[in-house]
């Protein structure tokens, strides 16, 4: 059993899953650590808040994703990112979340 931001690969992934393993990447890499709030759950919110912000930009629903959303999605984290994370760390968040796009139809 594998497992990639909590999506067990053992199962079946779906998008809401893949959407899910991805915000859980941005607050890890993001959040987790920061001083955005003493409050982990708080961060996790905030996190959430703006991955679904950013479905909202490209004209998706955060609540029933799709694979070409998800990809849209993944494309704007990456420029988001690439203003204060090094491009080797946001290649391998890439690689490890296009694992489970993969895994969709």
């Amino acid at each position: 059993m594998s497992f990639i931001y909590g999506a067990d690969t053992s199962k079946k992934i779906t998008p809401e899953i893949v959407r899910d393993a991805i915000v859980n990447c941005f607050y890890r890499a993001h959040c987790a650590d920061s001083s955005i709030d003493e409050v982990s759950s708080s961060n996790e919110v905030y996190c959430r808040e703006i991955i679904k912000k950013m479905f909202q930009e490209s004209g998706d629903d955060f609540e029933s994703p799709n694979k070409d959303s998800i990809l849209r999605l993944i494309q704007k984290l990456k420029d988001f990112s690439a203003n204060f994370r090094d491009p080797e760390i946001i290649k391998q968040h890439e690689m490890e979340i296009m694992e489970l796009v993969g895994c969709l139809k």
